[in-house]
């Protein structure tokens, strides 16, 4: 065929042409895009296992935080629990305190008042006795004569236990 203008048309060179085409396309199958598919197929794999990493290591985190919730709920509630066995345990020291010191004042109140009930013995029987000299003397003085003391002495005491338990 002969070309017959501007635009030449020629059979044989578009065949080898597409034959050429169609080598250098399964060249580069075979070479290129094979390999290429392999290393993104691969690539893809890598990162699928690493998304599958993350979402184990998402769930591992997601659950020890629950059990450190868990155990920060039960930290909670035993240290309010130590706190109540603690306040109730002072209360029933304080209470101990309480009642020992209601016990000493106690004693020492009965002590001062059976004191202070031999101190009143202890000042009428000197009162007694000065009353028993006094009132000799002045029976001496008035009778202007001596009389046995120890016989007076009985008179008035007998004389002042009877007043006494007259005021009693």
């Amino acid at each position: 065929m002969q070309s017959s203008g501007v635009v030449s048309f020629n059979i044989w060179q578009v065949i080898i042409s597409l034959l050429n085409l169609l080598i250098l396309f399964l060249i580069l199958k075979k070479f290129l895009y094979k390999p290429v598919k392999k290393v993104l197929e691969e690539r893809q794999s890598v990162l699928d296992e690493h998304y599958k990493n993350a979402r184990k290591a998402e769930k591992s985190a997601k659950k020890a935080k629950k059990t450190y919730e868990e155990k920060l709920a039960g930290a909670d509630s035993e240290a309010a629990e130590i706190l109540k066995d603690a306040n109730k345990k002072a209360e029933r020291r304080s209470d101990k305190i309480v009642a020992s010191a209601k016990q000493k004042a106690d004693d020492i109140v009965r002590q001062a008042q059976n004191d202070a009930k031999l101190e009143k013995q202890k000042a009428q029987s000197e009162i007694k006795q000065e009353i028993t000299e006094v009132s000799t003397l002045l029976t001496e003085k008035l009778l202007e004569r001596e009389i046995q003391s120890a016989d007076h002495r009985d008179f008035i005491n007998s004389f002042i236990e009877k007043i006494g338990d007259d005021n009693d």
